[in-house]
This record gives C-alpha cells, structure tokens and sequence, in this order.
C-alpha cells in the first residue's frame, strides 16, 4: 500500500508497504538484471553497505538461465540471492524488443529466439506473470509492447490497445496465480505500463484506460530509449496529472542524476537504470561535483577519495590514485569498488531528494543540483 505523505509542488515524498517490507519514495532501485549487481556486488553489500532498499530483476533473463523453475524450487527470487527486501521484477517485455532478433508480435504474445542459445521462446501476458510469480518478486510488471522510437502515431495507437489488452490478461492471470496454494509470493503486485511513445494525446488516453483497473502501481515506459530529454519531459509532465495520487509512478529506465531530480519534480517516485553499475565499470563515477573519469592523468597521485564529500566502503577506504592503478592494471577490484560508489551515490540522491522534501527545500537542492550533477569534471 502507497501513502502520499508530503508533496513539495509535484514533487512527493510517500511510502510503500510491501510483504517484503516498507520502502521510502522517491526511491532509486538498483539493477541486478540476472539477480546480481554486475561488477561483483552482493545481496549482502547492498543491504549492509550501500543503501539499497529495492532491487530490480529480470524475467526474461531469469527465464533463460538458469531458469524460473529452478529459482522457485529455490525457494524463490529472494531466498536464492539471499535478499530480504522488495524485489520488482521487469516483465521481459523490453528485452524481447531489444535483444531478440528474430520477433513476431501476435495478438497471443510474442515468438522470439533466445539471444544466449537460439532457442524458440515465446512469451506472452500469461507466460510473463507465471514467470514472475515463479521467482515470487514482490512487485511483477505487466508484460507490454515496446515499440521502436520513432514510430507512427497509427502504429503507436495500434500497440498501446494491445497494451492494454495484454494488461488486462496479466491481471486476471495474476490474480490466480496468488490464489493457487504453491505459489512462493501470493501477495504479489503488478504494476501497469502506459505506452504511447512520444504523442502526448495517446500517453493520456493509454493513462486514462489503464488508471482504471486499479492496479497496484503504474510506470512509464517506453522513454529513455532514444527520444531527447526535452522529449521525455514533456511527456511525463502530460501524463502525470492523469496518473492516480494514491499510487506510486515508476518511470523505466531513467536515467542520469539529473533526470532522477527533474523527474521528482515533475511528480515521480521510483526509478530504475543500469548506468551507474554500468558507466562505473568503464572508471566513470558520479560525485557532488559532477561526473569523473577516475582513469584521466590527473589522478595518478592524487590522494583523495573519489569523491569528499561521499562515505561510501570505496571513499573510506581507497584514493583515486589507488583506484586509477587498479583500472589500469585491470584488476577487478577497480571495477567493484567504482560500482559501489555508484550504487551508493544514486541512493543517497534519493536520500536528500526525500529529506528535501520533507523539509521543504526541493527546489532549492534542484536549482543546486540538477546541472551541477550533469557536469563533467
């Protein structure tokens, strides 16, 4: 259950209780697409070390190894990766768009070939929520179509009816998945997705429609694909005042320290994205400065943390000279330790977005810090 608990002009400052626990919003979730941080990260260094309070799966890499069965004769998603806060997991959706080479789109659901074996897979809405409720996460997203950026106003039409056709089925299918006596989470969510690519007529029709099935939540998908920022913006700015209060906004995918603190204030609450565990694996870091590349000349004895003003494991105990040589000589532990920064700099954001909020400084820690975060150092 969301409760709304403070609004600063959009931006709002609410809670989430789940079976798995309460967690605070805006929230940024971190990525652990195949259950696990890329870049050597544990369960147990996001809970005991960096702030993590939600932690994002995929089903359709789950699906695919080592299988959604095995995870749930596991025992489920959280046992097997020894994680016991919320997990959400997305709905293989936009990993059928994007990694799949071969696709047919049909009123059913989707044929497509494994990107790991080849194998003929298909997926649908059915086949989504079965995968979901096997890992057993605490919030399942309803399985949608992607579609490419640019596309038809027609086409885009066309696919976000489908959405919601396919929205529909995965709540009827969800809704007897909990009732059966093995299911391993029977209190799990499902979130809906409003589509419509960039046409701002057809994200507040999509909204309006699915708004009315009283969902647990609703996200935003199809951005950051592509589209300029200005672009995403302006649609979440049409969307929003159609997006129920009671219920919290995710939107997909987004982004960068700045488009987390524009997108607060434009009334959203959860996020999710790869780039900080991404862009620290190739030495880019995000400080209160602004971003970093720790492998540049200028660092080689600089004896600093990465970042001053940062207390996270790899701030407290290592120097940029110290990280830099690790990058360089290749060792793994560079790359680990850039990612923990990351991951902990992306959830104290949060952390002072919602302690803004709550003392009613949001604008003023936006108009310090969202341009400041975006500037390369």
């Amino acid at each position: 259950m969301y409760t709304l608990l403070k609004k600063n002009g959009k931006a709002r400052r609410g809670q989430f209780e789940t079976v798995h626990g309460t967690f605070q919003t805006p929230c940024f979730m971190n990525v652990g697409t195949s259950a696990a941080i890329k870049g050597g990260i544990s369960s147990v260094d996001l809970k005991n070390e960096l702030k993590c309070q939600v932690e994002l799966c995929n089903t359709y890499h789950l699906h695919v190894r080592p299988g959604d069965r095995i995870i749930k004769q596991m025992g489920g998603l959280h046992k097997f990766m020894n994680w016991d806060r919320p997990i959400l997991t997305d709905s293989g959706g936009f990993q059928v768009f994007s990694l799949a080479k071969l696709r047919k789109i049909k009123e059913e659901g989707v044929y497509f070939n494994s990107h790991v074996d080849g194998r003929k897979i298909f997926m649908g809405p059915e086949e989504s929520m079965q995968i979901q409720s096997n890992l057993g996460s605490t919030i399942a997203m309803a399985f949608d179509e992607c579609v490419e950026n640019p596309a038809t106003h027609e086409y885009s039409e066309q696919s976000c009816a489908r959405t919601t056709r396919w929205l529909k089925r995965c709540k009827t299918e969800i809704d007897r998945l909990n009732s059966l006596p093995d299911t391993v989470n029977p209190k799990q969510m499902l979130f809906g997705i409003n589509q419509g690519c960039t046409f701002a007529d057809l994200r507040v029709k999509h909204m309006k429609e699915i708004a009315e099935l009283d969902l647990d939540g609703y996200a935003i998908g199809g951005l950051a694909v592509g589209e300029s920022t200005e672009d995403m913006y302006r649609i979440i700015d049409a969307v929003e005042p159609h997006m129920p209060v009671n219920k919290p906004r995710y939107l997909m995918g987004v982004g960068t320290p700045s488009n987390i603190i524009e997108a607060v204030a434009r009334g959203v609450d959860m996020f999710d994205c790869v780039m900080p565990s991404r862009n620290a694996r190739h030495a880019t870091v995000f400080t209160w400065s602004g971003i970093m590349h720790i492998t540049n000349k200028a660092y080689e004895t600089d004896p600093r943390p990465i970042d001053e003003q940062c207390d996270c494991p790899a701030c407290r105990n290592f120097s940029r000279a110290y990280i830099r040589h690790l990058f360089k000589s290749q060792e793994q532990l560079g790359g680990r330790l850039a990612v923990m920064h990351n991951l902990y700099f992306y959830n104290t954001l949060a952390e002072k977005i919602r302690e803004a909020i709550d003392n009613d400084t949001f604008d003023e820690f936006r108009a310090k810090y969202s341009e400041l975060l975006a500037k390369r150092i």
